[in-house]
């Protein structure tokens, strides 16, 4: 099988009185994601890489948003629950590179953290995950400030 490469995408909206979860990490600001799990775009799209690598399915196959048992759940289970099916298929994760949009707050001084949230998830090295952070420079729904949205490419090797 040698190299596989997943694609994953997540969008949500925002909303005043909600959390902003990215990446495992709270983030103080007036609005966060609405979601039926905590929200968290980053992770989720990086399920979908992982899972869409492999040839498992999507988050919503595993994590439908119509199952009371995930309302509210840490998508940083989610994680763990892709690294696990993806390491049943005797693959590896050898390298997954995010981009969170996002026009408001800052997510610089996060970054490292949201890393080492997912490393640990995924049980890999830090070094192995890529998460970068960029705005649409007020273009569409997330650049009025309604939304977030992040994707992700997850590279898998046979074990």
């Amino acid at each position: 099988m040698g190299v596989r490469t997943g694609i994953g995408h997540d969008v949500h909206r925002l909303e005043e009185g909600e959390t902003l979860v990215i990446g495992g990490v709270t983030i103080p600001f007036e609005k966060g994601a609405v979601g039926h799990s905590d929200g968290d775009a980053l992770s989720h799209a990086v399920v979908d890489a992982l899972l869409g690598a492999a040839n498992l399915g999507d988050l919503g196959l595993y994590f439908p948003s119509d199952d009371d048992q995930w309302k509210d759940a840490s998508s940083l289970e989610f994680l763990k629950y892709a690294a696990e099916k993806v390491r049943s298929t005797h693959l590896a994760i050898s390298n997954v590179d995010a981009t969170v949009v996002l026009e408001e707050p800052k997510l610089s001084p996060h970054i490292n953290e949201m890393k080492s949230n997912i490393a640990a998830a995924l049980g890999i090295d830090m070094p192995l995950i890529s998460v970068k952070a960029t705005t649409t420079d007020g273009v569409g729904f997330i650049g009025r400030g309604e939304g977030i949205g992040a994707m992700a490419v997850a590279t898998l090797t046979q074990e």
